[in-house]
């Protein structure tokens, strides 16, 4: 045992935010916790993933508003971006959220052990060679980069969204494999830093898992800035030479330039003895039940490894209701749909709920509106185009909220109230908005609905 008091009610194999989040939860309800971490506590998201994209979204936002600042009455100049210096603002933002995240988990008495857990059966966790018991193991491995058959990340010229985050300069030019979250963010930063970027994605759409409308006003934003694209192809091979690399498409067309990024989804990092400890793993991702358990008694998985949203938040949620089950405080499984996700490129592309495609299929009957940002005063002052997307039940709930804007995903926490409470048009509509504020275009969105448009062209 790591500390001699006997087994622990839980083991958590992994510090990131599924697993930090379950181990808090539990030693707030009484519980003895041991969190196993083989590197540092804020697992991706912390150190790799959304705190340090988003701080770089937020220099390639300052970037932007100091090249158009003339638009705007005031004389800025751009002297260039001092890509040392931007690590070092990303560097600490994420020191001093990893100090306080450390500091509260040793205020919770949560024992940490450092290094690399592999499951060893139910309630047996083996770190080097250390056992250590617990009553209920959660485990929470998260996730790493993916790539494709025959393409070889070599950290050079041939990068991942890892290297992206360290990388030493702005490079002239890139091509972004993959058009999901990971690949549309950090075409956005690149291009807001000068570089000339190219976009290539399988599917039909960037962000294809967003509603159709918000891709295609995504994709028309895009293009403004200056990002290309090349949509419903197919990557073929890489090939590197002296200068960067020729990127060859399955439709014979060619793509030069210094990197590019694989961005093709991240997968679970699942090879940790579960299977030989009769967890159930498909295509890498632990089957789970609503309440995040395997079929194995005590034994349950959250986050990344499991095949939910790839969401730090939704990590959060996951180990809450892991802690609270194990506690028996019977908590309400989770309704992924309700849970708001967001795209921090510029324009931002926010949502919550299921979009008018996914409503249909599923036999609503549909009504929908679109509120343009051009009618939304603060979005005038701000300079940003874009909408505000209803989808309701007629006569009904709202199903869905789809946002494409500067700042929209600020308004998804308001829209995924409207959807989990399960509010109607009507509902909203009689609540009142502040003026002039991004707020007001789903305000509007709701009156329209409602049959009481009022900054609307009927």
């Amino acid at each position: 045992m790591a500390d001699g008091s006997g087994p622990y009610d839980i083991v958590v194999l992994g510090g990131g935010s599924g697993g930090y989040a379950c181990a808090l939860r539990a030693a707030e309800l009484g519980m003895n916790v041991v969190l196993i971490e083989k590197d540092k506590v804020g697992g991706t998201c912390l150190h790799r993933g959304c705190i340090p994209t988003k701080a770089l979204l937020h220099a390639a936002e300052l970037a932007d508003q100091t090249r158009e600042s003339e638009a705007f009455g005031v004389r800025a100049r751009l002297d260039g971006i001092d890509v040392p210096a931007v690590h070092a603002y990303k560097d600490k933002v994420i020191s001093g959220l990893y100090k306080g995240l450390a500091g509260l988990i040793k205020s919770k008495k949560i024992t940490v052990v450092e290094g690399e857990g592999r499951l060893a059966g139910p309630g047996r966790v083996v770190v080097g060679d250390q056992v250590i018991e617990g009553r209920n193991v959660v485990l929470a491995t998260g996730s790493a980069p993916k790539s494709l058959p025959g393409l070889d990340i070599d950290g050079d010229k041939v990068i991942s969204s890892d290297h992206a985050l360290v990388l030493d300069r702005v490079p002239s030019s890139v091509v972004v494999l993959g058009g999901g979250v990971i690949g549309v963010e950090f075409a956005s930063v690149w291009r807001s830093f000068g570089a000339e970027v190219t976009i290539v994605e399988a599917l039909p759409h960037l962000l294809p898992l967003e509603d159709e409308s918000n891709s295609k006003l995504l994709e028309r934003a895009f293009r403004r800035r200056g990002i290309k694209y090349e949509l419903g192809v197919r990557f073929e091979s890489v090939k590197t030479t002296d200068t960067g690399v020729v990127v060859t498409l399955e439709n014979g067309k060619t793509l030069d330039a210094e990197l590019i990024l694989v961005a093709v989804g991240r997968g679970p990092v699942s090879a940790r003895g579960f299977e030989e400890a009769g967890v159930t793993v498909d295509r890498g991702y632990v089957k789970v039940d609503e309440y995040c358990q395997t079929g194995v008694p005590g034994v349950y998985a959250v986050g990344d490894l499991i095949p939910t949203l790839q969401l730090a938040h939704v990590g959060f949620a996951e180990g809450i209701l892991v802690a609270e089950h194990i506690a028996g405080l019977n908590p309400v499984p989770i309704d992924y749909d309700g849970v708001p996700r967001i795209t921090y490129s510029e324009p931002e592309v926010a949502s919550v709920g299921i979009s008018t495609a996914v409503a249909r299929e599923r036999g609503h009957d549909v009504v929908e509106l679109s509120y343009n940002l051009a009618g939304n005063g603060k979005s005038k002052i701000l300079q940003t185009q874009g909408e505000v997307k209803v989808v309701a039940e007629r006569d009904g709930r709202v199903l869905g909220v789809h946002m494409v804007g500067s700042r929209v995903g600020e308004l998804v926490a308001e829209a995924q109230l409207i959807y989990n409470w399960e509010a109607t048009p009507g509902d909203v509509a009689q609540l009142i908005h502040p003026h002039p504020t991004q707020s007001e275009a789903l305000g509007e969105a709701m009156l329209a609905l409602a049959g009481k448009p009022l900054h609307v062209h009927n």
